[in-house]
């Protein structure tokens, strides 16, 4: 799922009421009226300074997270994997949570599987469902290196099925934390079935919310752009759940079982 390498902050104002006043006073005297410069959206591009900053002063990687991470940037697919920072928040919710069972729909090398199953105590696991060995087979040496491989339960086959297993076999309500980052025509379904087997006060992660913005007009052709506008949707009226949408990586949305 490519990862969009930007993320919007609230604007910024572009000149203080006393710089306004003084444009207004020397278009008058120039003849002409002079109308305020419009302020632009601030955007924190990823290879951008404050981005650098960011990171700086707020990620603490673990040193195979990182080798992980480091490999992955060489892979032609590197978008697809979360950014580190939300990858961090996301542990740290697995933390608070007191987690000890994770479902996430979407693998890719494992990053973030690393990143949960570190912070997972010793007979916690984390449920990791994709249908591409080939990415995975890039992180589960690191897994095993950083001691946490016993902690994933790697399940290769379509996400749906893995759900509808753990529905069967009586894992209801049993979860406590789920991310789902896979094809996105398929959310709705991923989000409904994870609600069933999360815990009342369980955090389903969703990713790809903002999908590079083309959420704003989705195209009619554009099936997986109108299911996460349709879910977007959708979560804002459920009441089933409390919800933050985050605007970091690609858009994240929180969602908090009632």
């Amino acid at each position: 799922d490519p990862k969009m390498p930007l993320f919007s902050v609230p604007k910024e104002v572009a000149v203080g009421t006393a710089m306004l006043g003084v444009a207004f006073a020397t278009g008058m005297l120039a003849g002409k009226r002079r109308r305020p410069a419009r302020t632009r959206r601030g955007i924190i591009v990823k290879s951008g300074p404050l981005w650098q900053y960011i990171l700086d002063h707020s990620l603490r990687e673990h040193p195979i997270l990182k080798k992980l991470r480091l490999l992955t940037a060489d892979h032609p697919w590197s978008k697809m994997m979360v950014s580190c920072d939300q990858a961090q928040l996301m542990a740290n919710l697995v933390k608070l949570k007191k987690t000890k069972k994770v479902i996430e729909i979407g693998v890719f090398t494992g990053y973030n599987t690393l990143n949960m199953a570190l912070v997972l105590p010793d007979n916690g696991r984390v449920i990791a469902c994709d249908i591409n060995e080939d990415y995975v087979k890039i992180g589960k040496p690191l897994w095993k290196e950083a001691g946490v491989e016993h902690k994933i339960d790697l399940r290769i086959k379509p996400a749906i099925q893995t759900l509808d297993e753990l529905l069967a076999s009586g894992e209801a309500e049993t979860f406590d934390f789920a991310f789902i980052d896979a094809d996105k025509e398929s959310c709705n379904e991923y989000y409904e079935k994870c609600l069933r087997l999360i815990k009342k006060g369980g955090i389903i992660a969703i990713d790809n919310v903002l999908w590079s913005g083309r959420v704003l007009k989705p195209r009619k052709d554009d099936l997986a752009t109108q299911s996460i506008h349709h879910l977007n949707e959708k979560l804002l009226r459920d009441a089933r759940v409390n919800i933050s949408m985050l605007p970091m990586g690609d858009g994240v949305t929180l969602a908090f079982k009632l």
